[in-house]
C-alpha cells in the first residue's frame, strides 16, 4: 500500500510539474464548449464542425448543378491559374519547412522529448513507422511509381539535358521522380506534425491547428482566428485526402480489369470509367467505415501493419523475379544523381535560361507544383496522424524517423518498380511504356508485373494493396477530421468517425462525377494555397515554442523543482521502508493525457 501511495505522490509532483512550469497559464481545455447531440453520439465543436458541413455541402451542391461538363472545364482551368500564378510560391515555400526542420533536428532543439521529459512510446517503432507510412504516400506510390518514371524517359526535363529513351533520360527519371517523394514532401509532413505533437503534448493545448499559434494568438486561438485556421485545415485535410482516394480507386478499377480481362486472365470484363469508380469508392468506404469504427489500435494499427507486409511482399517479389542488379545500380545511380542535383532541383521552376515555357507546362508545372499542393493539402490530416501517435519521442528521433526512413524506402520502392520499367524499355520488350503511351498511367504497374512469372497473382496483391491503403487513409483521416471538429479531443465517440470516413468518399465521388482526377488535383492544389501562408507561419510559431521549453528545461528553476522532487521521493522511500533509486527517471510520466 505504500508503494501505490508513494507512486501515486510521485505521480502527482510530476505532473504537476510539468503543468506549472509548461502548460499555459489557461483555464481552458480541449472541447470545453462543445456540445453533445443524439445522446452522445457526436461530440462537436458549436462552430467548426457546423461550418465545416455547411461549407462542404455548398462545394457539392454547386459541383453537382454546374453539370458534369461545366464543372470539369472549370477544375481544368482552376489547376492551370493556380499552377501558373502560384508555382513559384509553392516551390519557395516548401524549401523554407525543409531547412526549418532540419534546424530543429540538429540545432540543440533535437534533444527535446516530445510530452516532456518523462514522456513514453505509445507504439513500438515498427508500429510507429508503419502507420506514418500508410498515412503518407501509400496510394501515391503505387499510382506513380512506374508511370513517372516512363513519362520523363520518354520526354526528360530539359533541366538534365538528356536525350529521350537513353540511359541518361533513365537516370534523369529516376532524380525527377526521387525528388518528388523524397525529403521535401516528408519535411512538410514532419513539420505540420511536429508542430501539432509539441503543442498538444507539451503544452497541454487540443489537437488542432489553432493551438500551433499560442505563441502569436494566446487566448484568441478560442476565438475567430482559431476557427478560421481550423476550417482551412478540414478543407485542405478533406480535398488533398479526397486526390489520393481518386488516385486509388482509378488504378484499383484498372487493375482489376486488367487483370480479369483479356490482357491476363480473360474470365471477366470488368468496366472502367467514372461511373465503376463511383462504385469502388462506395464499396471500399464501406469497409473503411467498419475499419474506422474499431478505432486507433484496432483498426489503423492493424491494417497499417498489414500495408507494409503487403508492401514488402510486393518489393521483394519483384527484386527477386525482376532485374536485381539493375535494380540495385538504379538506386545508386537515381539516388547520387538527386542528391547531387538537390539545390538545383528544389529551385528549379523553368521560368528562365533553357527550361522556358516547356519544361515549366511539363516538369514544374503539372508535376512538381501539383505535388507540393498535394503534399500541402495532405499535411495536415498526415501531420496530425504522426503527431497523435508520437508521443514519447526527441525531437531529434521524430525528424529522422519522418523524414530520413520514408524517404530511403520510396527510394528503394522507386528503383525497383521504375528500375524494373527502364530496364524492359532499354533492354525488353519496351511493353511497360508502350502501355503508359498507349493506356495511360493508372495501367502502367500491371503492365510492369504481366511482364515478369506469376503477373496475375503479383497484379491482385498490388490491387489488394491499393485497397488497403485506401482504406487506411480514409481511416486516418477521418481520426484526424474527428479531431478538428470536435475541438482538439483525442478521442471522440465511434458515430461520428464513421460519419466522417462515410462523407470523404460522397465528396471523393463527386469530385470524380464533375471532372475527373483532374477536378480531384485541383481542389488540392486550391485549398493548398491558403494553408501554406498557416504553413509558413508556423515555422515561427514552433520555434518560440521550442526555444521556450528549452529555456525552462536549461532553467535553475527548473532544477531546483527537479531537486525538490528527488527530495520528496527520499522521505517517500524512508518512511515507506522501499528501495527506490532517486532519480527523476523513476518518477512517473511527466506529461498529462487529454
Amino acid at each position: 500500500m505504500a508503494d501505490a501511495e508513494h507512486d501515486e505522490a510521485m505521480g502527482e509532483m510530476s505532473e504537476g510539474l510539468q503543468v506549472e512550469l509548461f502548460h499555459p497559464d489557461s483555464e481552458r481545455e480541449p472541447g470545453d464548449t462543445n456540445r453533445q447531440l443524439l445522446g452522445g453520439r457526436f461530440d462537436i465543436h458549436p462552430i467548426v464542425f457546423p461550418g465545416a458541413l455547411l461549407l462542404i455541402g455548398l462545394f457539392i451542391a454547386i459541383t453537382l448543378l454546374m453539370g458534369q461538363e461545366q464543372a470539369s472545364s472549370v477544375f481544368v482551368g482552376l489547376r492551370t491559374f493556380l499552377e501558373s500564378t502560384f508555382g513559384w510560391f509553392y516551390i519557395i515555400a516548401v524549401n523554407v519547412f525543409l531547412f526549418t526542420i532540419l534546424y530543429f533536428t540538429f540545432s540543440k532543439y533535437g534533444s527535446i522529448r516530445i510530452g516532456g521529459v518523462e514522456a513514453e512510446k505509445e507504439f513500438s517503432t515498427f508500429s510507429w513507422m508503419a502507420m506514418l507510412f500508410s498515412a503518407g504516400m501509400g496510394i501515391g506510390l503505387m499510382f506513380y511509381s512506374v508511370a513517372e518514371p516512363m513519362l520523363y524517359f520518354g520526354s526528360p526535363p530539359v533541366f538534365f539535358g538528356a536525350e529521350a529513351e537513353t540511359g541518361a533520360a533513365g537516370a534523369a527519371a529516376m532524380a525527377q521522380t526521387i525528388f518528388h517523394w523524397g525529403l521535401s514532401p516528408w519535411a512538410i509532413y514532419g513539420l505540420v506534425g511536429l508542430g501539432l505533437a509539441f503543442f498538444s503534448f507539451n503544452r497541454g493545448l487540443p489537437l488542432t491547428f489553432r493551438s500551433i499559434f499560442w505563441p502569436l494568438l494566446g487566448e484568441r486561438i478560442y476565438g475567430w482566428p482559431g476557427h478560421v485556421i481550423d476550417l482551412v485545415s478540414v478543407f485542405a485535410t478533406l480535398f488533398g485526402l479526397c486526390t489520393s482516394l481518386g488516385l486509388g480507386v482509378a488504378q484499383v478499377n484498372t487493375g482489376l480489369s486488367y487483370v480479369f480481362g483479356s490482357n491476363m486472365l480473360g474470365v471477366l470484363d470488368v468496366p472502367t470509367g467514372t461511373l465503376p469508380q463511383i462504385a469502388l469508392i462506395v464499396g471500399i468506404t464501406a469497409i473503411a467505415v467498419l475499419s474506422v469504427a474499431a478505432g486507433l489500435d484496432g483498426g489503423v494499427k492493424r491494417l497499417s501493419t498489414v500495408n507494409l507486409y503487403l508492401m514488402f511482399a510486393l518489393l521483394g517479389f519483384l527484386l527477386i523475379v525482376g532485374p536485381t542488379l539493375y535494380i540495385a545500380g538504379t538506386f545508386s545511380q537515381g539516388l547520387g544523381a538527386y542528391i547531387g542535383n538537390f539545390l538545383s532541383l528544389t529551385f528549379f521552376t523553368g521560368a528562365i535560361g533553357a527550361g522556358g515555357a516547356s519544361s515549366l507546362a511539363t516538369t514544374v508545372g503539372d508535376w512538381t507544383v501539383f505535388y507540393w499542393g498535394w503534399w500541402i493539402a495532405w499535411s495536415p490530416f498526415v501531420g496530425m496522424f504522426i503527431a497523435r501517435i508520437s508521443k514519447g519521442r526527441t525531437v531529434r528521433e521524430f525528424v529522422v524517423g519522418v523524414l530520413v526512413l520514408p524517404t530511403l524506402f520510396s527510394a528503394v520502392w522507386l528503383s525497383a518498380f521504375g528500375g524494373s520499367a527502364l530496364f524492359n524499355s532499354l533492354y525488353g520488350n519496351g511493353q511497360a511504356l508502350a502501355a503508359y503511351n498507349e493506356l495511360g498511367q493508372t495501367v502502367a504497374m500491371f503492365s510492369l508485373l504481366e511482364q515478369f512469372p506469376l503477373g496475375a497473382v503479383s497484379g491482385l496483391l498490388a490491387t489488394l494493396l491499393v485497397i488497403t491503403f485506401f482504406v487506411t487513409s480514409s481511416d486516418s483521416g477521418s481520426l484526424v477530421i474527428d479531431h478538428l471538429t470536435s475541438g482538439g479531443k483525442h478521442d471522440v465517440p465511434r458515430t461520428q468517425r464513421v460519419f466522417w470516413a462515410s462523407l470523404e468518399g460522397v465528396v471523393a465521388a463527386v469530385l470524380l462525377w464533375g471532372g475527373g482526377l483532374t477536378a480531384l488535383q485541383a481542389a488540392a492544389i486550391s485549398t493548398a494555397l491558403p494553408f501554406t501562408v498557416i504553413l509558413l507561419l508556423m515555422c515561427y510559431t514552433v520555434y518560440l515554442g521550442l526555444r521556450n521549453e528549452y529555456e525552462i528545461l536549461e532553467s535553475e528553476e527548473f532544477r531546483g523543482h527537479i531537486e525538490e522532487i528527488s527530495d520528496r521521493e527520499d522521505v517517500a522511500v524512508d518512511s515507506s521502508g522501499g528501495d527506490v533509486v532517486t532519480d527523476i527517471s523513476d518518477s512517473s510520466d511527466t506529461t498529462t493525457d487529454d
